[in-house]
């Protein structure tokens, strides 16, 4: 067992409140899991989870809001001025017969006994509060100090317990940059069946985390080469081998990779590094030998969008997430030229939407940044996006709703509600699109009820 201890003013003042509540008890409590490593990585820590003697109900009744989250597993939450605090009872567990969930919790007498069921040794740490002695009885700290994800004990054990482990070892060398125990990366393809046992929205959390991580293709390439990249992503691991030509110097898998690696160093949003990582996962599909003996992919960013959409899907992400996603996606392959006309620039910004406009940026820089395996400077995209603000700063006319007339003024000159309307309101769009200044409440009276005449 380690004997380190941490300076108790490191200790935030609000754990030593709640410490010393349970302690006017006569229980003990500690702090556990990722807030005792982050805390030994200097790093602020402010997700708490506690472990403590004091069974749930006594833990219950020594605070005013007290949530039964987790109380068969023996977790409550505790709100205590503006935070929750996930409490655990010590606990050991028994067999995982659906490597997901243990057969029967038991309380244990002792922090170590709760550890010792932990997955990996950096997070088998303990903080007794409020001294400040760590409790470390499998070198976790140590762990930390060498960046290296090991497990407690043998690792076989730990993943035929929780099929999610062996993401979990990948999503930490992503999230912390540390590296991964040979004996670890030699176990998890024999568990890939418990994997695939874990609940979707499980998978998508560790999923998340890889891409809100510093360098999310270090977790995706250790998903190839531990096999876990196949089951759990099948349209990501097809794009392996698939060689392009042209500007393109990497093959479609780490292209994808370096893209979405792009969108994460420029803070870019989930939406966006999910489109960085999926954008081109129709390619595979949609490619095809030219007469010149050239590999094409034409309109793979729609097929890329339709397999999106099913991957995200499967995943469960929420609706949000997924139609924003794929949009991007099916935007990604525009081309902008000089010779654009200035209602070709208001039909770029309609198609694609003006609150989607900077993330489609985001999106193209990262995967031009990936077809070149360097960042493009001056930004390419500065003449597009100049002439696309010029736009949105001069008459807006980029919806029905931004017309100067609406379907109250047709029908005050005799144009019947129907469908006709509706082809005439949106026919009034595309004038205006071409030419704002004809986007006037007399002006487009005159020219729908020419256009009403004409179809009469």
């Amino acid at each position: 067992m380690g004997s380190v201890s941490i300076q108790p003013h490191l200790i935030p003042p609000l754990l030593k409140e709640v410490a010393a509540t349970f302690l006017s008890h006569g229980k003990q409590v500690f702090l556990v899991g990722g807030a005792v490593r982050d805390l030994l990585r200097g790093k602020e820590a402010t997700d708490w989870d506690l472990a403590t003697d004091a069974q749930p109900e006594a833990v219950i009744a020594m605070f005013r809001r007290v949530i039964p989250t987790g109380i068969k597993h023996g977790t409550v939450t505790v709100h205590f001025k503006g935070h929750a605090l996930e409490v655990t009872t010590f606990r050991t567990e028994s067999s995982y017969s659906d490597g997901r969930h243990p057969d029967t919790v038991y309380y244990a007498a002792t922090i170590e006994e709760d550890l010792s069921r932990r997955d990996f040794t950096m997070n088998a740490l303990a903080l007794e509060l409020p001294r400040g002695r760590l409790i470390d009885p499998f070198d976790g700290a140590g762990d930390v100090r060498r960046r290296l994800i090991r497990c407690v004990g043998n690792p076989a054990e730990r993943f035929v317990e929780d099929g999610l482990r062996t993401l979990r070892a990948v999503r930490f060398a992503a999230q912390l940059g540390f590296e991964v125990e040979s004996s670890i990366i030699e176990t998890i393809p024999r568990f890939l069946s418990v994997t695939a046992k874990v609940a979707p929205e499980r998978i998508r959390d560790e999923l998340d985390k890889i891409l809100a991580s510093p360098q999310p293709s270090r977790g995706f390439l250790l998903m190839e080469q531990t096999r876990l990249l196949e089951p759990l992503l099948p349209e990501l691991a097809l794009c392996r081998g698939i060689e392009q030509k042209g500007f393109h110097r990497f093959d479609v898998l780490d292209h994808s990779l370096l893209a979405c690696d792009f969108a994460a160093q420029e803070s870019a949003p989930l939406s966006v590094r999910l489109a960085a990582l999926l954008h081109d996962i129709g390619k595979p599909h949609t490619r095809r030998l030219d007469e010149t003996g050239v590999w094409t992919f034409y309109r793979h960013e729609h097929e890329s969008a339709r397999l999106s959409r099913n991957l995200l899907s499967r995943f469960r992400y929420p609706n949000t997430v997924i139609d924003g996603t794929v949009h991007l996606i099916k935007e990604h392959m525009f081309h902008y030229e000089e010779s654009w006309s200035d209602g070709a620039i208001r039909r770029f910004i309609i198609r694609v939407g003006e609150e989607n406009l900077d993330a489609l940026y985001k999106l193209r820089r990262a995967d031009a940044y990936a077809t070149a395996g360097r960042e493009l400077l001056p930004d390419f995209l500065l003449p597009l996006i100049t002439r696309v603000d010029a736009a949105l700063a001069g008459t807006r006319a980029f919806s029905l709703k931004d017309l100067m007339v609406s379907g109250k003024d047709l029908m005050a000159i005799g144009i019947k509600p129907g469908p006709r309307m509706g082809i005439i309101l949106s026919e009034l769009l595309e004038t205006v699109v071409d030419d704002p200044e004809l986007n006037t409440r007399e002006k487009l009276l005159e020219i729908a009820d020419n256009m009403d005449k004409r179809s009469r």
